[in-house]
């Protein structure tokens, strides 16, 4: 079994387009009750600060935002549509905004209770646990409440991200989805041929 290394805070340290295409293949893992919850990551969005209109830290520094502008490395969770959370995490250098929302999962491990958190039948697809940004939340039970501001470079966080080596053998890029404002810009990557990523 390859050996899973969790990233460092210098592997967050760089504009989000970069960090967004180096995390497609890494593995987002999630302690839950005593079980280890974990998907691939296959999707990914970037978005930048002050100079990108989609991007949460546009409007500049809030009670709200402020993880945006912290150290890189942490989680910054939102609730969309009054229905939905978000995982982004935060790059770039301290104070400087920044950051990549996680917008699909392969599921690899503890399936059965991501199966569950999402009230799916538990031998329906694999497919739709955790293909979008709001089933990923789901399926690994994370919210604002418990894990916005949660450094996801330490062990003892719960939350982490993790390499083990592996590498997709090709990405494609296309415009990020879902929003109106510099929703031209090709800052959405993905697993090129992945089944779980968002329709």
């Amino acid at each position: 079994m390859p050996r899973r290394t969790i990233l460092s805070r210098a592997f967050y340290e760089h504009p989000p387009d970069a960090v967004a295409r180096a995390l497609l293949g890494k593995l987002l893992v999630r302690r839950f009750e005593r079980r280890i919850l974990a998907g691939r990551i296959v999707e990914t969005e970037a978005y930048f600060g002050l100079d990108d209109p989609a991007a949460h830290a546009f409007a500049g520094k809030t009670k709200r935002n402020a993880v945006l502008f912290g150290p890189p490395g942490f989680a910054y969770v939102y609730f969309i549509y009054g229905m939905h959370f978000c995982l982004n995490i935060s790059c770039e250098p301290e104070g400087q905004a920044g950051c990549v929302l996680l917008r699909a999962l392969e599921p690899v491990e503890g399936i059965a209770a991501m199966t569950q958190l999402r009230g799916l039948a538990q031998h329906g697809s694999s497919r739709l646990i955790a293909s979008g940004p709001g089933r990923l939340c789901q399926a690994l039970g994370i919210t604002r409440e418990t894990h916005n501001g949660i450094d996801v470079t330490s062990s003892r966080s719960g939350l982490h991200i993790e390499d083990d080596g592996w590498l997709p053998p090709e990405i494609a890029v296309t415009p990020r989805v879902g929003i109106r404002k510099a929703a031209e810009r090709p800052l959405r990557f993905a697993m090129a041929g992945s089944r779980f990523v968002s329709r």
